[in-house]
């Protein structure tokens, strides 16, 4: 019996069928040890000693092919053929041979890029040795994203408290994208004017020209800067008359794009489907993986991890015999075209992104397919026969015209092409980030020497058009324009990039807003911090460079021990050096870095720092353990707080100070609308405690008036006794939203607008339904599942729901069940591995075992419980692991 070891049980299930029945595929479920979540899992010390642990998942899986392979004849490796997949092999062969299950069985590495029985069956023919310079690539880059995570984190929950995370590309890419914010923050527009002629040839055929020149002098696009230049050359141009100088027509080749890499694939699905690119990526991995047609499984496309742009000579010959077949010879090029990438530290041993089978067209396999998979195939299909096809022939005319006035001269210029030939444009154009279409414009016929008239081919604009405009700043990074430039720094690789954005926006970094990712508050002050103490570790060219040194160690060019012992001499070296700044310099630093943003210029020259409610406070960047804001410098005599800056909507309108919304009736006490450090709120009075409300979520407070302040401020809001017990229901906002509250139960309500109309029938059956959830007020919620008792400690686990979620509890140990988990499903087995994590981030504070001779030696005693209270103190304020790139 040979056994097959692959990631996924879908590709285990088709493979299986190609192999027959003397082969046992098995799947290892995606990696089987990881480095530990804490502190020490790698050892600069011991040179880079690494601790792989096993889940208690992955631990009976590897059982049940540690039993499978006793009984075997051989051992087979075929997990995907890259840096990740060499990793899943090592480990898995690791622990196979400390649990002393090989012995003398043969052990083979096969690969293949396609999940086809042919591919299948040749990579089976043509097994050889794990590639052991890609699983030091993969060592190196593992130790290196932990030791990055787990140094720099620590370093940012003591200086910035409220702070989450670092990581070693995550900072890069959220880098870019707060450079470009600045950008446009201190982006100053300036005026231009454009001026275009609405012409006509002798026989009435009208076109457009643009000014390109006045007075002997050349005009570029901005060099008409105000109103009076743009009138006096439309004044000249109202009343001369054009001469047509000369036409200049010439063929001109659009080729196609080569087929997709990852890169590629992400930033197209992106345009053209709207596709994240983590959804990009899971869609291409079902297609990969396998889909059933006719009957039979198999995958569809090609391994959807490279950054190679060359295909197979096969599947070149299919695409051609396709193309003639669908469009005819002429579509089909002389000789085949072959590709090379341009991407910075680009490895081309993988295909590009193709089908599996050309012939398989995306018609015939629709029915088979859920509709993002059918676009994401159809995308994938249509790119890889384009890059085939034949070239798109264009023809580009440019007619250049003289306007002669009574004293001046003005040059004009008309551009446009025609499609003389569609050649690949018969299938596949590729995506734009803008709306511009350099093709679609068409010139008449018209001679040298030809004399023009002014005239609109309708009437209604004038015969010349002066517009004015005005220069905009670059625009927001969208998922699929990041990675492009990502891929062109050489920061990350193609199996990074999606989950690389999709931690950006998990942690609050970021968020994505019309397709724009527009980084949030949290995400600038730790690149500020980065840019100001660690800035080497986020420049582009070294983490490009570091990309390089470990491509060389995947060549087997460089040592990766070499690699981290360079790296972690200046590294820890950097952070030794800032240890002792204290916070005050920290906050003098950012106040300077993100002065554009956290205090924009007012345009009045005067101090954008001065504090508007006392007379000679200075503004400054505030944190705590809730985050950041602007306070006054003479706190605690000036309370002055407001968000870090103004989002341009509106929403801060009551930052520089309160405004009066009217007067309560009933007490005749201004009622004003403030913003704080936690956003907008409206208050009553002015006496010590006053009465307070904050606006809730989907409330802005541009629209708030006297009659929605009073309304927030009555509150909470009686609804009326229960039918059952008489104990009264009151409706109210809290920090989770809107809730109506009976004896210790709080049930969530749709929207906070439902806080002041909700009745008793509708509050008697949101309660019921929280309780028969297991919900019990603010206090342990009841268990939803009882698992049975720790098999080692003793005591019950539970399944509980509480105000973050559902939840894992054993004694004094909560652990959050992962996003998406129904908490019903739950097995004890993975109830203990998520326990052992949170108890190994120090979940809970255990007591210490009593000492016989603890009596003898008080002070030393009192000393170690200080130490270790400060300890668990900073530990429970990262609230999560550091930034691990791998993971």
């Amino acid at each position: 019996m040979n056994i097959v070891i692959v990631e996924s049980p879908a590709k285990a299930k088709t493979i299986n069928k190609y192999l027959g029945s003397d082969y046992q595929v098995l799947a290892s479920y995606g990696h089987v040890r990881d480095l530990p979540p804490k502190d020490g899992s790698v050892k600069p010390d011991e040179d880079f000693a690494m601790s792989w642990q096993v889940d208690s998942k992955s631990q009976k899986r590897l059982s049940e092919i540690a039993n499978a392979v006793k009984d075997a004849d051989r051992l087979i490796l075929a997990t995907d053929p890259d840096r990740e997949g060499e990793a899943i092999s090592w480990h898995v062969l690791e622990v196979l041979q400390k649990k002393r299950v090989l012995k003398d069985k043969q052990v083979q590495r096969v690969v293949f890029n396609a999940i086809t029985k042919s591919a299948i069956l040749e990579a089976m023919a043509n097994p050889r040795e794990l590639d052991t310079p890609l699983v030091d690539a993969y060592l190196a880059r593992r130790a290196l994203d932990y030791l990055v995570g787990f140094t720099l984190s620590p370093v940012l929950w003591r200086k910035l408290p409220g702070a989450r995370s670092a990581g070693r590309v995550q900072s890069v890419a959220l880098r870019l994208i707060c450079d470009r914010e600045m950008e446009i923050e201190v982006f100053k527009p300036q005026e231009y004017w454009s001026i275009l002629a609405n012409l006509k040839t002798p026989k009435g055929d009208p076109f457009q020209a643009s000014v390109t020149g006045f007075d002997g002098k050349k005009i570029g696009r901005l060099d008409i800067g105000s109103e009076a230049e743009a009138t006096a050359i439309k004044t000249m141009l109202t009343s001369a008359s054009y001469t047509v100088d000369s036409v200049a027509s010439k063929p001109t080749k659009r080729n196609p794009a080569p087929p997709f890499t990852t890169s590629t694939l992400q930033q197209e699905a992106s345009r053209k489907l709207g596709f994240a690119a983590s959804r990009t990526m899971q869609v291409a991995q079902r297609l990969y993986e396998g889909i059933a047609i006719g009957g039979e499984t198999s995958g569809l496309i090609t391994y959807m991890r490279t950054d190679g742009v060359q295909i197979a000579g096969e599947a070149i010959s299919a695409a051609r015999k396709v193309i003639g077949k669908d469009f005819g010879d002429n579509y089909v090029p002389e000789k085949p075209r072959f590709y090379s990438t341009k991407a910075k530290n680009a490895q081309e041993a993988h295909e590009a992104i193709r089908p599996t089978d050309l012939f398989r067209r995306p018609k015939d396999v629709a029915r088979f397919l859920d509709p993002d998979q059918a676009k994401l195939y159809e995308l994938i299909w249509k790119r890889t026969m384009a890059s085939q096809m034949e070239s798109a022939i264009l023809e580009r005319t440019t007619i250049d015209i003289t306007a002669s006035g009574a004293a001046k001269k003005a040059a004009l210029r008309a551009t446009g092409s025609v499609v003389r030939f569609d050649g690949f444009f018969a299938l596949y154009q590729e995506g734009r980030d803008d709306d511009e279409d350099e093709d679609s414009k068409r010139l008449p016929a018209v001679d040298d020497g030809a004399s023009l008239t002014l005239g609109s081919v309708d009437g209604k604009a004038e015969p010349i058009e002066a517009a004015q405009h005005f220069t905009t700043p670059p625009p927001r990074y969208t998922e699929a324009s990041l990675v492009k430039k990502m891929e062109e720094l050489g920061i990350g690789r193609p199996s990074t990039y999606a989950s690389t954005l999709q931690t950006l926006r998990d942690r609050d970094y970021v968020e994505l807003e019309k397709k724009q990712l527009v980084p949030q508050d949290k995400g600038r002050i730790v690149t500020a911090f980065l840019e100001s103490f660690f800035d080497r570790y986020i420049e582009y060219d070294f983490t490009a460079s570091l990309e390089e040194q470990l491509d060389k160690i995947s060549a087997g060019e460089l040592s990766w021990l070499d690699v981290l012992r360079a790296f972690w001499k200046d590294f820890s070296g950097a952070v030794d050096d800032i240890k002792d700044l204290r916070v005050a310099q920290v906050i003098d630093a950012l106040n300077d870095l993100l002065a554009p943003h956290i205090f924009p210029d007012k345009g009045d020259g005067t101090d954008p720092r001065a504090c508007p409610s006392c007379s000679d406070g200075r503004l400054s960047l505030k944190v705590s353990r809730f985050g950041a804001f602007i306070g006054c410098s003479n706190y605690p005599e000036c309370s002055y707080t407001r968000q870090l800056a103004k989002s341009g909507d509106g929403e801060d309108e009551a930052a520089e100070g309160p405004k009066i919304l009217g007067q309560d009736p009933e007490t005749g006490l201004d009622v004003s609308l403030r913003n704080g450090r936690f956003g907008p709120y409206v208050q009553l009075g002015e006496e010590a405690k006053p009465k307070r409300a904050s606006l809730p979520k989907g409330w802005s407070a541009p629209d708030m008036d006297l009659e929605k302040a009073l309304q927030l401020l009555s509150l909470p809001r009686e609804v009326g006794p229960h039918p059952e017990d008489g104990k009264m229901i009151s409706a109210g906002i809290g920090r989770y939203g809107p809730f109506v509250l009976h004896d210790g139960t709080y049930a969530n309500l749709s929207s906070p607008d439902e806080v002041f109309s909700v009745g008793i029938n509708r509050a008697v059956d949101a309660l019921a339904e929280k309780r028969a959830k297991g919900g019990r007020g603010r206090g342990t919620p009841a268990a939803l599942k009882e698992l049975g008792d720790h098999p080692e400690e003793g005591g019950a686990i539970t399944v509980r729901d509480g105000r973050y979620g559902p939840y894992v509890n054993h004694g004094k140990i909560n652990a959050t069940l992962p996003k998406g988990t129904d908490p019903m499903t739950v097995t004890m087995e993975q109830a203990l591995e998520l326990i052992a994590a949170k108890a190994s981030k120090g979940g809970v504070k255990k007591k210490a075992a009593p000492k016989k001779a603890a009596a003898k030696k008080p002070a030393a005693k009192k000393a170690t419980t200080k130490k270790t209270a400060a300890k668990a103190k900073v530990d429970s304020s990262s609230e999560e692991v550091p930034w691990d790139d791998a993971s």
